[in-house]
């Protein structure tokens, strides 16, 4: 065979294995408004730079027919490319190829790509879309998912691991996307469970649909597996783009920072007024927090889930940051289970990524109940306690408004080693709220007074000039500096250059034992 011939053999291999399952599995993908693994993987990443390894891989079961099932590259397309000129390890399942079921080949050409990521010290991206373990190859295909759970978790805190959920997901397959940073779920065209309706009916006698069941409202919004949903397979690929903008390649690198266009002394006197005159009045967290962040951009993450706490990323002065805050207009920013187990995750993955964390506090303390005890709150409320103790990145805190008991101290209090506090003149720090605290301590000069409500009013405004000012704490060394509120975004963007050299570690240990 000539050198033309062998170069044309190597064009035609190449075709056959770019088309997949064929061009009717193809328009069956594209009718149910979904892109193929290669369509997916060339939108998201920079034009032109994807290289893909192990193309020509093929399964070798034989059994159940098997041996006249085979195509080049089997069921998933593996390589890497540069996402913002940064490279990134990705895979991502062909559901044209027997609906992208995971069998021995399969799982090797995911773990080879995991394994280059973690060496080569680069963000590992996965497009899950499957028909879940390859029945056919028996026991083989259930070693292949714990192959990949054994490298999801020790890439763990190394580098980012991002998995867009863009079709079918389900049984053990949504482990290694429930072990890696972040989730994506495409609204109406993918699903995650752990077992499917019908077996559900079958077993329960429940009817649920598979939207219902595991669909992306109901990850992002109800169990709060999914960070983030987008309308279509595009929209969560453009957001996985935005999202590691903000994201170093791995733990050893700072995160990216830009060149800053915007003021770093920028006043907005609109927030002297955002702060309500009744303590007891709503407003909105995002308000202080678009107006501080660079050009006022927010990028918000688990926008759907536990809406009484906020997370996300912002930059300031080009530099990215990881915000939580209190959100006063949902449960008036109690912290509960969900609140807790949202704002601890990210927390840890701010500090295993060293992203400063910036928090905004408003809390008057854990949401109240049954529900909530017999949820276990307080080993839950521990784990926001646990990730802000042991993280060591820069932590700058700034309270609004209230800050009460047990829930002031969470909030990334200098108890727990933050580095800079700071409060606006409208903050309550205490230990409990004025009126509870004041029907305490004096229940019985309430009671034998003439006029019990007055005496009341009175008594709870002296305990709040008295006990529950930001002068207290600031007394104690509690508060760094009290600030207006206009000056939020100076402050802070000063805070975080003299933090910039910050050097914390824990002490030396196996590893922690978190409160699960």
């Amino acid at each position: 065979m000539s050198t033309e011939d062998m170069i044309q053999a190597l064009a035609e291999k190449n075709a056959e294995a770019e088309l997949g399952g064929g061009e009717k599995r193809i328009e069956i993908q594209h009718n149910k408004g979904k892109l193929t693994a290669r369509e997916r993987i060339n939108y998201l990443l920079d034009e032109g730079t994807f290289e893909e390894f192990g193309k020509f891989v093929l399964h070798q079961s034989t059994d159940f027919g098997m041996d006249k099932k085979r195509f080049p590259g089997d069921g998933v397309v593996t390589g890497y490319g540069t996402i913002g000129e940064r490279p990134v390890y990705i895979f991502a399942h062909d559901f044209t190829i027997t609906g992208g079921s995971l069998g021995h080949a399969v799982s090797e050409k995911i773990c080879k790509i995991m394994d280059m990521a973690q060496k080569t010290g680069a963000p590992l991206i996965g497009l899950n879309d499957s028909g879940g373990a390859r029945i056919q190859e028996g026991v083989s295909s259930l070693a292949g998912y714990g192959d990949i759970f054994m490298r999801n978790v020790l890439s763990s805190g190394i580098i980012p691991q991002i998995s867009a959920i863009m079709g079918p997901c389900a049984g053990g397959a949504v482990y290694s996307p429930a072990l890696t940073d972040f989730i994506f779920m495409v609204e109406n065209t993918s699903h995650m469970f752990i077992t499917g309706p019908q077996v559900i009916k079958a077993i329960t006698h429940e009817e649920v649909t598979p939207e219902k069941l595991g669909g992306a409202l109901t990850h992002n919004a109800t169990s709060g597996v999914a960070h983030f949903s987008g309308r279509d397979d595009a929209h969560v690929l453009d957001t996985i783009r935005e999202l590691l903008s903000f994201l170093p390649q791995n733990y050893k690198e700072p995160p990216p920072s830009i060149e800053p266009t915007d003021d770093p002394y920028r006043i907005d006197m609109d927030l002297k007024a955002v702060i309500p005159e009744s303590p007891k009045a709503p407003y909105d967290m995002r308000t202080i927090i678009t107006s501080v962040a660079d050009h006022n951009y927010f990028f918000e993450v688990h926008a759907q889930y536990a809406p009484n706490i906020i997370v996300g990323f912002a930059r300031l002065h080009g530099m990215p940051v990881g915000i939580v805050a209190n959100q006063p207009s949902f449960f008036a920013g109690c912290l509960d289970i969900n609140a807790s187990l949202k704002g601890a995750r990210f927390v840890r993955f701010c500090d295993c990524f060293n992203i400063p964390l910036i928090t905004f506090c408003d809390v008057p303390g854990f949401l109240p109940g049954t529900a909530q005890e017999y949820g276990g709150i307080i080993k839950h409320g521990a784990k926001l306690i646990y990730a802000y103790c042991e993280a060591t990145v820069p932590k700058i805190t700034v309270i609004t408004r209230k800050a009460y008991g047990g829930a002031y101290i969470v909030m990334s209090s200098k108890h727990l080693w933050g580095d800079i506090n700071y409060a606006y003149p409208t903050a309550e720090i205490a230990v409990m709220g004025p009126e509870g605290a004041v029907n305490i301590i004096f229940k019985k000069d309430i009671k034998e007074s003439d006029d019990p409500k007055t005496k009341e009013q009175e008594l709870v405004e002296e305990y709040r000039n008295t006990f529950a000012s930001p002068y207290r704490a600031a007394e104690r060394g509690y508060i760094d500096e009290i600030i207006t509120p206009e000056q939020t975004r100076p402050k802070l963007i000063r805070a975080l250059e003299l933090l910039r050299t910050k050097k914390k570690k824990m002490p030396s240990k196996k590893h922690d034992n978190l409160p699960l």
